[in-house]
């Protein structure tokens, strides 16, 4: 599944490197690309692929203490 999910207050590498790991320990297949100047985890915007639910990445990204929509 590919999933494109906005992360408002992802500001730097480190907040990419956070979620990335958040994510790697719900699925460690999964591919994630994040960009902190767009702001989506592509344009603050995070790009997923993945095998697990859209609803356990997004509880993965809150539990590392991010805000996701």
């Amino acid at each position: 599944m590919k999933l494109q999910l906005n992360v408002p207050d992802m500001t730097c590498d480190g907040c990419v490197r956070n979620i990335t790991y958040a994510i790697k320990a719900v699925d460690a297949n999964a591919s994630i690309h994040g960009d902190p100047k767009t702001k989506i985890v592509l344009a603050k915007i995070v790009l997923v692929e993945t095998e697990a639910s859209e609803v356990a990445i997004k509880s993965a990204i809150s539990a590392a203490g991010y805000q996701v929509n």
